[in-house]
């Protein structure tokens, strides 16, 4: 097993005496940035409505936003604004604005009152589209990092041609990682996969350019020899690109976030190009980000869920229903008990 630094153990240790389980009994709270996205509020109220039909019964959706403004797009499609509790936040952190100035300077802003909402347990889980960057400022300033992990990152569901999904992480929060960090990642990506995708005993494997053990860089080779001694996730060795949609070969892939993001920009590319081609199978048809709807935060202390900028109401549905998914499957609960486990 990876040995973990001191520092480490000490917040991991410190978590067993303040952790509590983040799934409180009773309704699940759905905290939504009503203002956030190229197209909010419309799409994501359309979105919500939608979403609303499919939410077990003892999920609420809470709308963060300009309450004027809200209530008019309601009023507007002839939509019972009465589904939903409205917290109003008369601010907005525009697309591209600044994301960390915004966030400190924007205090009554959809976004940060969400966080701040989060923070203090009057919602369970978080989403918006809006800004990413003040997304993930928020993220680690507001939440912080699950004592023991070093680095907060976002999966990508990726489409394989078997008909499954493969989980792809870090895709853009961390450009530059430590080997220890991509072996987290594997915890995290494993832990993932079992929860949200059902899938039994992910194999784990690690981007490279070779599936040789001594292939690619130092972080990289250092990466390979941590996860070949562990036994906290079934490590399958080291997978090629060229391998990426075919199969068959890993549940779950681990890079660091930049080329992690190139991969995936590549993925949204392909689907856009055939598209424009006229290409039409099933297969492609998968790569539409309105299928995912969203992305996880992995790491933080609550859940949160990043939403592509043009979302649209397809989209902010299926992300709602993610964050009802990641609350109901104790997410946070699972990577905390890895930390607290990895120490003993």
């Amino acid at each position: 097993m990876f040995a973990l630094s001191v520092a480490t153990t000490v917040a991991v240790l410190s978590l067993r005496r303040t952790t509590r389980n983040w799934r409180r009994s009773g309704m699940i709270r759905i905290g939504i940035d009503a203002m956030g996205g190229d197209f909010a509020p419309n799409n994501v109220i359309l979105g919500a409505i939608e979403a609303h039909s499919y939410i077990g019964t003892d999920t609420k959706i809470f709308l963060i936003g300009d309450e004027k403004k809200i209530t008019e797009v309601c009023q507007h499609y002839g939509l019972d604004s009465g589904n939903f509790v409205i917290v109003h936040a008369p601010e907005t952190i525009g697309m591209g604005e600044h994301p960390v100035r915004a966030f400190l300077k924007k205090k009554q802003s959809s976004l940060v009152v969400g966080f701040n909402m989060l923070a203090a347990g009057k919602i369970d889980v978080f989403i918006s589209a809006g800004n990413t960057g003040a997304m993930l400022a928020g993220s680690v300033q507001v939440l912080n990092n699950i004592p023991g992990i070093i680095r907060p990152c976002i999966p990508a569901q990726i489409p394989l041609a078997d008909g499954r999904e493969m989980l792809l992480l870090d895709v853009g929060f961390n450009s530059d990682t430590r080997a220890d960090v991509l072996y987290q990642f594997g915890i995290m990506g494993s832990i993932y996969a079992k929860a949200m995708m059902e899938i039994d005993n992910p194999k784990v494997a690690l981007l490279n350019i070779g599936a040789e053990a001594e292939k690619g860089n130092v972080v990289s080779q250092e990466a390979y020899k941590i996860m070949s001694d562990t036994t906290e996730f079934n490590f399958v060795g080291n997978m090629e690109a060229n391998q990426m949609f075919s199969g068959g070969v890993a549940d779950v892939l681990v890079t660091d976030g930049f080329v992690g993001n190139i991969c995936l920009k590549q993925a949204e590319g392909m689907y856009e190009l055939v598209a424009k081609l006229g290409v039409k199978h099933p297969f492609f048809n998968r790569f539409n980000y309105e299928t995912y709807g969203g992305v996880p935060v992995l790491g933080v202390t609550a859940p949160v869920l990043i939403g592509h900028g043009v979302s649209t109401p397809l989209a902010i549905k299926n992300m709602i229903l993610k964050g009802e998914q990641v609350v109901r499957q104790g997410l946070i609960d699972k990577f905390k008990k890895a930390m607290m486990d990895g120490v003993n």
